[in-house]
């Protein structure tokens, strides 16, 4: 079933119809000091190395930070910072619960306006073919098919809200507490008011109003400290106060933490104290059943913190990303292109490749080594099945670019004595290694990056 989302505003709907693939129309916009060598060697590099797949339009989606089809490793490297996340919101601090709402409801009240609906095409179809309807039954039909066709989120916010009652009794009513999420939704992406996907993580902390502002204060350190903690140059990522006429209409105070692209700074997670006017409303006033305990009883007040998750990938890529020159044997320089993701971010923490040797049994060690690694949930690219002949020199190259922070090599002298050679991303050292140490080395390295 062939299904698009359109605002709740009549005026629109024609013209919504006229326009259903803007989304395929985004423009690559770029200013004239933009660094146009770095943004497309960094797009040819997440296509080239299968973080997204092929095409301008999808590419166009990435770089907007709205959510594109993502290849292998860019699917993986979004897991796992999705996983981080997940991880430093709510095992990093009691009292954070997860939750799961619907990505799409039946409205309770359907003359809200400005809600943003899922609407099968063929039924507008049908209608927009009864030619002897005059303008205002035409308009009926259309408010009437709007009206029972679901809504869709366009933020994780709502639905935490909505949870707010059900969740009191799971911490005693006593503040604070938060609920956290984490999905897609779909937001304008452009001024055409055209949606396109976004994969968005929320966390919705509930408190006393009079710590609501240490609150906000509280989780923008750790937010900031999150985001620098994977970066390869965290001073890339800063922290604003968000300006007074930007303020959203509930908030009294907002805080953005934004990434500094070649083409300028994007917003990656945004906070707000909201206060306690949206809360009342979702609950329709109903003041007893939404009073806490945090010294004395009162209504929470609201710190919202939103992120792009898809935008961020972006971020991490842009950021790891560096091109190096280096001398070869004969003086020439060459340029390297290295994308130093964070070990934890990395979506390939080892390849594995056969050098010199007898190629059925070098493939049964590397097919040992293989299962051991899957066993410690270390990702490893098969090398060793590669039927083209492909240089060391290459292989470096692929990896580098590939962002693999080691390259293992099991040649003859492993069948004889166990030994085969490693090769870092980051420093391109290669040791020797006794084959029974590198799936400890691997977890180890890993284990000390996470925790620094």
């Amino acid at each position: 079933m062939l299904t698009f989302c359109v605002t709740n505003f009549l005026s629109r709907r024609l013209s919504v119809l006229r326009t259903s693939r803007c989304i395929l129309a985004l423009q690559l916009t770029t200013s004239p000091n933009q660094d146009l060598d770095q943004i497309r060697t960094l797009l040819q590099l997440c296509v080239g190395r299968y973080f997204i797949s092929p095409g301008d339009v999808n590419a166009e989606l990435f770089q907007r930070g709205m959510s594109c089809s993502y290849g292998p490793l860019g699917m993986e490297l979004r897991r796992n910072l999705l996983e981080q996340w997940w991880s430093s919101v709510t095992r990093g601090r009691a009292q954070v619960f997860g939750i799961k709402t619907l990505s799409s409801t039946v409205d309770a009240d359907p003359d809200r306006q400005g809600q943003l609906r899922v609407v099968d095409c063929e039924h507008i179809k049908q209608i927009l073919k009864e030619k002897d309807l005059s303008k205002e039954l035409l308009m009926q039909k259309l408010q009437m098919l709007l009206q029972r066709s679901p809504k869709v989120k366009t933020n994780l916010f709502q639905g935490a809200l909505e949870q707010f009652v059900p969740s009191l009794e799971l911490v005693n009513r006593k503040l604070p507490f938060g609920l956290a999420e984490a999905g897609p939704c779909f937001q304008p992406s452009d001024g055409s008011g055209c949606l396109a996907e976004v994969t968005q993580t929320s966390l919705v902390w509930f408190c006393s109003a009079r710590t609501s502002s240490q609150w906000l204060d509280h989780w923008t350190r750790l937010r900031l400290k999150w985001w620098r903690k994977f970066a390869l140059s965290p001073s890339d990522f800063s922290s604003s106060d968000v300006p007074e006429e930007e303020l959203e209409e509930a908030a009294s105070r907002g805080v953005r933490i934004s990434y500094s692209f070649p083409w300028g700074q994007e917003p990656l997670e945004t906070l707000w104290s909201r206060g306690n006017t949206e809360l009342l409303q979702t609950h329709r006033g109903e003041r007893s059943k939404l009073q806490c305990r945090d010294g004395r009883k009162s209504i929470p007040h609201v710190i919202s913190v939103t992120a792009n998750m898809d935008r961020g990938v972006l971020a991490f890529l842009s950021n790891s990303l560096q091109q190096l020159k280096k001398g070869d044997n004969k003086q020439k320089l060459q340029q390297r292109q290295v994308l130093k993701l964070h070990p934890v971010l990395a979506p390939v923490k080892v390849a594995l490749d056969i050098g010199r040797g007898a190629t059925v049994e070098l493939r049964q060690v590397c097919e040992g080594l293989l299962q051991e690694f899957m066993e410690a949930k270390i990702s490893a690219w098969p090398g060793y099945l590669e039927t083209l002949q492909t240089s060391v020199e290459q292989l470096n190259t692929k990896y580098d670019e590939m962002g693999v922070l080691f390259s293992v090599v099991v040649s003859e002298n492993t069948l004889e004595n166990g030994l085969l050679q490693v090769r870092s991303r980051d420093t391109t050292i290669k040791e020797t290694m006794h084959v029974s140490e590198v799936k400890k080395f691997l977890c180890k390295y890993i284990s000390a990056a996470d925790n620094v």
